[in-house]
Formats: structure tokens, sequence, C-alpha cells
């Protein structure tokens, strides 16, 4: 299973410190891996603003949320009644999500005393073949993309996103709502958490978008549709992703994964020497105009060295 994967995580231009966080793991990357043969868990984390210690709950939460790795996936089962919720990986994924929301709560009582107790968003995507397996808590945002076009979306924990579901805000007036960043649902500052699952079947030439709210309080869905429309690398996207953001005002931090399943290998190829020859092109240019010039004064010196003594001995015969 081939899949072009890349990250990017920016500070943003109001914020002084990165509170997200993000994992790729794939089978080099986890030792004793033992849930899949083939595929990637992918894992975005945004600490919460304003409280204590933001940046270590999103960092304890993947660290704690990558473990899962490690367990054998269990036996699956198939046909009607079957929760949707229960399949593949998606109770490791929940119990996991439980230990990481543990380990936080049981910080913040033992260790915060005064000031807002830290906890953080947790997105995670397990990509194997033919299907992706989502857990969702919090505001960061998964995207299911086919021939640039948005066919799925995780849905929000914010307080504007529940606004909108009872009808008492339009989705115009979410967007522009100063509370877009209060979320209902979090890691880490309750007992108890709720977990959102999904579960997508993909195909080849499917792209993954997983990212904070930083992208999406800036980005809006038709701005991001235009990115995939001009293809490129999953690098090549994520950088004009964060780029966009930060244009954009960049409110917040930012952190982008992106995911392509199953490229055309041909087609990955010429992207990455496109984007090679874009991103070096200045110094392949002026090397070859380096190695010409050495070919030439070569060339002219091997004519002089081979001709000169036969130019002089005609002009002293004149």
């Amino acid at each position: 299973m081939r899949l072009d994967i890349a990250a990017q995580t920016d500070v943003g231009r109001r914020k002084t410190k990165n509170e997200d966080f993000y994992g790729v793991y794939r089978e080099d990357d986890v030792p004793d891996l033992k849930m899949f043969k083939e595929g990637a868990l992918l894992c975005v984390a945004d600490g919460l603003g304003g409280h204590v210690g933001g940046e270590i709950a999103s960092k304890i939460a993947v660290s704690i949320v990558k473990d899962v790795l490690k367990e054998e996936l269990p036996a699956s089962e198939e046909g009607e009644g079957v929760d949707e919720r229960d399949e593949g990986p998606l109770p490791l994924l929940r119990a996991a999500f439980n230990r990481a929301n543990d380990s936080i709560f049981r910080t913040n009582r033992d260790l915060v005393k005064a000031g807002r107790p830290m906890g953080t968003t947790v997105l995670t995507a397990i990509v194997m073949p033919k299907k992706v397996y989502i857990c969702n808590i919090g505001d960061s945002r998964c995207y299911h993309i086919r021939d640039s076009e948005i066919i799925a979306r995780t849905e929000d924990h914010s307080w504007v996103d529940e606004q909108v579901k009872m009808g008492l805000m339009s989705k115009a007036e979410a967007e522009t709502d100063l509370r877009k960043n209060i979320v209902t649902r979090c890691v880490g500052t309750h007992p108890d958490i709720s977990v959102d699952t999904y579960r997508w079947h993909i195909v080849p030439g499917d792209m993954l978008l997983l990212c904070t709210d930083g992208l999406v309080n800036m980005v809006g869905d038709s701005e991001i549709k235009a990115e995939f429309r001009k293809h490129g690398t999953a690098a090549e996207i994520a950088q004009r992703l964060v780029r966009l953001a930060n244009e954009n005002g960049g409110k917040d931090n930012i952190t982008v994964i992106i995911a392509n399943i199953s490229p055309n290998v041909f087609r990955l190829i010429y992207l990455r020497l496109r984007s090679f020859l874009r991103r070096r092109g200045f110094g392949i240019a002026w090397f070859l105009f380096l190695v010409l010039y050495g070919a030439l004064c070569g060339a002219a010196g091997f004519f002089l060295h081979q001709y000169l003594p036969l130019i002089k001995a005609f002009l002293e015969s004149r």
C-alpha cells in the first residue's frame, strides 16, 4: 500500500508558542507493531489555549494513542446487527483515547493547583487498505477528498457548531463568531469523555486532510478544495495550506497532515521531480551554467594547446 504522507506545523502569526502536536507512524516507525502490515496512524492534537500546559497535554495524548499500534487487531465481525463503531481498530482507539484522558486528568488533579486545567483535542486516523478508521474529540477536523471534492468530514465539538445544530445560529454566522475556539469536548479536563468514530471506504487516489482549527478557522472549505485542485505532492499541498492560513490572519497554531492513498507511482515520481526542480531550479541552472562554462573553457584550452604553435608558425612565415 503506497502512501504519500506529509505533515507541517506552524506557530501562526498571533501566538508565541505552538501547543499543537502531531504524529505520523508507519510500519518502520513503531517497534513491535502488531496492528497492521500495511498502513499508517495519523494523529493531530491541539492543546487548549489559555489553559495550563496545553503543549504538554497534546504531546501526552499523541504518545499514548501511538501505543495502540502495538496491540493485536481484534477479530472482525460482520453481518447484521454489528455496530460499525466496533469495527476494526475503533474499540482499541476509543480505549486509547480514554487512557489519554485518564492520564491527563490525573495529572491535572495531582499537579495543577491554579488556573484552568490542561486539555487537548485529539483526532486520529488509522489508514489501512480499503478503509480508514477515525476517532475524534474536539474541533480538529478530518476531510475525505476525492477528485478534489470533499465527500466527507468529521463534526466539530465546538460551541458554535452546537448552536448551528440547534438552529440558533446560521453557518455563515458561525464562521465569523468570535466564540469559534470554544470546544465542548476535549481530552483531560473531565473524568469521562465521549468519542466520535468514523469509518470511510477509500480508493486509490483519495486524499485525507487532518488539521487543527488553526487551519479551518482561517481557510474555508472552498479554499481547501481549490488548493487540492492545484495538485502536487502531499508536502506541497500541506505547505500551501499552512501558508494560506497565515496569509488569512494566522490567528492560531496551524497543523496539517496530508495523506495520498495509493497514488499512481509514475505520477508521484513526476510530481516529486517537479517539486524538486521548483525548489532547486535556480541551483540546478547555476550548476549547469558552471558545467557549461567549464566545458567551454576546457575546449578553448585544448584548442589553443593544439593549434597555437601552428598559428604562430603561420604568422611568422608571413
